[in-house]
């Protein structure tokens, strides 16, 4: 039977191998660039796509997240060679803290807050979750702003339409 890492593993693993392919292809000389006064810039944005996977060491190996006190921060990113870099760390930490859990720690408390005022009391195994979906989500968010910028987008679970002559 497959464990619960194993899957978990997997899912980073392809998760992972989409990310690459999205960051890769962000024009550096757009970094600056957002589409509405409240969005983030593209460089904020993937920069934390970036970061998103080292949030699954963050949730193994820390009890929680308090963003008035975090120590963990996102580096200052000015082109792709130092996102690409950036996210194969946040890739290596991440994976690794996933492939050397123990079970029981899946059901662990977990808290992300901000000073002191508690944002979600959650479980090991949801932070990990959360991770994957942030992920995915801001990796959509991101696909929104290429497309606006007329850049082809690559496919994420099958060929994009751009990738099909769309």
């Amino acid at each position: 039977m497959t464990t619960l890492t194993e899957l978990l593993l997997k899912e980073f693993d392809q998760e992972a191998a989409t990310t690459r392919k999205m960051l890769a292809i962000v024009p550096e000389d757009k970094y600056d660039w957002k589409p509405h006064e409240k969005s983030m810039t593209i460089r904020r944005l993937v920069t934390h796509i970036a970061d998103l996977p080292s949030w699954v060491e963050l949730g193994i190996h820390d009890d929680g997240l308090d963003f008035a006190t975090t120590d963990h921060k996102e580096p200052e990113i000015n082109n792709n060679k130092e996102l690409l870099a950036f996210l194969e760390e946040s890739l290596t930490s991440g994976r690794a803290a996933l492939a050397n859990i123990k079970p029981e720690q899946y059901d662990e408390k977990w808290t992300l807050s901000n000073d002191g005022h508690v944002i979600a009391d959650m479980t090991r195994a949801e932070i990990i979750r959360i991770a994957y979906s942030q992920t995915t989500h801001h990796r959509a968010q991101l696909g929104v702003y290429l497309r606006l910028l007329n850049i082809p987008i690559p496919g994420s679970y099958g060929p994009s339409a751009d990738e099909l002559g769309l």
